[in-house]
């Protein structure tokens, strides 16, 4: 009898490819040698300047959210504008007399 194991989440489970913010600081906390406790420290700070980074483009997004809102709004404003200028011309349109020849039809 064969038995077979599947994972319960389906699928196979995966070991992830890199650390976390919290646990490049817990194995900080393991690591004895100077050359590792180094190189976590770097590895912190560039976690620290990539949430910096996520920071400011969230802001920048915020930013451009606003400018689409407010030029949004001054499209409207200009569509509306021509489209009352667009009624105010059909509206004062004079009847033109039709130009060629006109068909009668023969009864």
């Amino acid at each position: 009898m064969s038995q077979i194991v599947i994972s319960s989440w389906g699928g196979t489970r995966k070991l992830p490819y890199a650390f976390t913010e919290h646990g490049v600081t817990m194995l900080a906390g393991i690591l004895r040698s100077e050359k590792a406790i180094e190189i976590n420290i770097q590895i912190v700070r560039a976690f620290i300047a990539l949430r910096q980074y996520a920071i400011g483009y969230a802001e920048l997004n915020r930013k451009l959210e606003a400018f689409m809102l407010e030029t949004n709004m001054q499209f409207s404003d200009i569509y509306n504008a021509l489209t009352e200028m667009a009624s105010q011309n059909e509206q004062n349109k004079k009847p033109l007399n039709p130009v060629g020849y006109l068909a009668y039809d023969k009864k």
